[in-house]
């Protein structure tokens, strides 16, 4: 029996009748709870995917989505773990919270599960989880009567030799899977920085006791941190979430990794209510051992933000398997420090620091073994004169200005600057980011 999961038939016309409807009231009906928040941008012309239904018919399986519109998709296979990737332009997902959670009896065919969501500012990204090796066929796009637009991915069951291939053959870089895309963006060379603003959706993280969450602090701090960079022209930008939505922490790591990214950095703020005297920034690299007990602590508790979401935790970066793999992590992380180095030199003059400024510790978006990457707690929420700075404009450019510095010195030596080598199994020149 094919499984699905979408709306009733009679709920799904009455939906479609609404499309247009819904469709071209979205900017003046206000943000979309599902994922748009008061700070992110509004869907604009995006188009509204409103059902998701899988199922297996003569060996082949087939996900197929219900849209208020037409769009382009482009889909390719990535191996250990096996998936399958499917970008899309920006597209407002209105799914129920249960799509896509196939699983044991449930599970269709070669699809274990999917999730999706934004990938990046106006693109989104469809993951397949596959139960074993398949092949993504030629994507189909056909028009219902009740005006409603069907795009069917179809997925054939193959050896994993094939499998193989046509993960190395695919490209999994939006530019260049995109046979639209400019040239100019496949030779774009530019350093590519990932922007993690912490939290998010249903995940607050810390709350000051006036109330204020820290997915708003550090999400405005990270737009404004991006726009800083973005305004030198030197470099590329992605940042893991653009609006109010919770992002997995696995997830983070993927979007860095499958992007190339040459630097990752993390955005957050602490909050120690029993110890309102505490304050000051500290800039954390990863560790499988922590530098204090505070440091492990506090990792521990970022690192529940999956579970705190209501998520499962994604897998992180295989573990280091061989010598070449532990020396490449090595690398990684020399390059990481490298960098906290360069930001605490910019830092320390524009903010106040704690008194172990750069501290390590296992966080799980530092786990990165091919990606430099940071984690910096701008400050703790429980400390009023902290607080009070971390909600100021004048405050925020200051210490942006600073941490674009830092960035700028950290790239000032690229010509001799080698970026870590991907560790396996990830594939050579064809692989670039995020994974789901």
């Amino acid at each position: 029996m094919p499984h699905s999961t979408r709306l009733p038939r009679t709920g799904l016309l009455r939906t479609v009748a609404a499309l247009a409807l819904a469709a071209g009231t979205l900017l003046a009906a206000g943000p979309v709870p599902a994922q748009d928040g008061p700070a992110g941008p509004q869907f604009g012309g995006a188009a509204v995917a409103i059902a998701a239904e899988t199922a297996t018919r003569d060996g082949t399986t087939r996900l197929t989505l219900t849209l208020s519109k037409a769009i382009e998709a482009h889909a390719f296979v990535m191996e250990r773990p096996d998936r399958a990737v499917i970008d899309l332009p920006e597209v407002n997902f209105q799914l129920d919270q249960e799509t896509g959670k196939l699983s044991g009896r449930k599970r269709d065919g070669v699809i274990a599960s999917f999730r999706y969501g934004l990938f990046a500012p106006g693109r989104s990204r469809i993951v397949v989880d596959l139960a074993g090796p398949a092949v993504v066929e030629a994507v189909e796009t056909t028009r219902t009567r009740e005006g409603a637009v069907l795009v069917s991915i179809p997925f054939r069951k193959v050896d994993r030799d094939t499998f193989r291939k046509a993960a190395v053959a695919g490209d999994p870089s939006p530019a260049a899977s995109a046979k639209a895309a400019p040239a100019r963006e496949a030779a774009d060379t530019r350093p590519l920085i990932v922007i993690d603003a912490g939290h998010g959706g249903t995940d607050p993280g810390a709350i000051a006791a006036t109330g204020v969450f820290e997915k708003d602090i550090v999400f405005g701090f990270a737009q404004s941190f991006a726009e800083r960079l973005e305004q030198t022209g030197r470099y590329r930008l992605v940042m893991t979430r653009d609006r109010d939505v919770f992002v997995p922490l696995g997830e983070r790591v993927r979007i860095a990794r499958e992007a190339k990214a040459d630097l990752f950095v993390s955005i957050h703020a602490d909050s120690i209510s029993a110890a309102p005297q505490v304050k000051g920034a500290t800039i954390y690299t990863g560790s499988e051992k922590a530098t204090d007990s505070e440091s492990a602590r506090l990792a521990e508790r970022e690192n529940r933000a999956d579970a705190a979401a209501g998520t499962e935790s994604g897998e992180g970066p295989a573990d280091v398997a061989d010598i070449l793999q532990e020396l490449t992590l090595r690398e990684t992380r020399g390059f990481s420090a490298g960098f906290a180095g360069r930001l605490m030199g910019q830092l320390s003059p524009v903010m106040e620091m704690s008194p172990k400024p750069h501290r390590e510790a296992g966080f799980k978006v530092l786990r990165s073994p091919d990606v430099p990457s940071v984690l910096i707690e701008l400050g703790y929420l429980s400390s009023k004169s902290d607080l009070e700075k971390l909600q100021s404009e004048e405050w925020r450019a200051r210490v942006t200005g600073s941490m674009a510095k830092a960035v700028d010195l950290f790239f000032s030596g690229r010509a001799t600057l080698s970026r870590p080598a991907p560790v396996a199994p990830r594939r050579s020149a064809a692989i670039a980011p995020v994974s789901p």
